[in-house]
Parts: C-alpha cells; sequence; structure tokens
C-alpha cells in the first residue's frame, strides 16, 4: 500500500443537534472543535442537524401537518377570485 494516500481514519464524536444526542464513532472526517468524552479522552467534535437519533423515518415518530386547515384557509381567501363579472 503506498503512504500518504489515504485519508486519517480516527475516533470522532457526533454530535445531534436536533435531540442533543452524541454518539463516538470512527470517521475520516476532521473538526477543529474538542469534546471530553465519558472515557475521559478529548475527540473532535462534529456537529450535525439531523442523525438516526432525531430522524422520524429511524425513530418511528411522525409530525403530522394539518394540511386540510391549510386548505380551507387557501379556499376561504380566494373563494372570490376568478368567478364571473
Amino acid at each position: 500500500m503506498k503512504a500518504n494516500t489515504h485519508p486519517q481514519y480516527n475516533d470522532i464524536v457526533f454530535n445531534d443537534l436536533a435531540s442533543g444526542e452524541k454518539f463516538l464513532t470512527r470517521s475520516t472526517a476532521n473538526s477543529k472543535k474538542t469534546i471530553e468524552w465519558e472515557d475521559g479522552n478529548t475527540y473532535p467534535v462534529i456537529d450535525v442537524e439531523i442523525s438516526a437519533a432525531s430522524h422520524p423515518f429511524y425513530t418511528g415518530k411522525q409530525r403530522i401537518m394539518d394540511s386540510a386547515g391549510r386548505v380551507e384557509r387557501f379556499n376561504a381567501r380566494f373563494k372570490g377570485f376568478g368567478g364571473k363579472k
């Protein structure tokens, strides 16, 4: 294997901003921000918007949109629009 052709594969902490959950894994990603982990060691940390901890597909939780209310508001707003003169 050639030297200096592959990226560094190190331990890193991913911080889910939506749920606040943090998990330690290995990745080629790097960050200048660091965090002290439960084992007492300091690791680079990357903030992510959504992970398996907060994504509705993975957690089984879904947000229900009030689409009926939106349609009614739209119809009430434009009920006289485009009518005969």
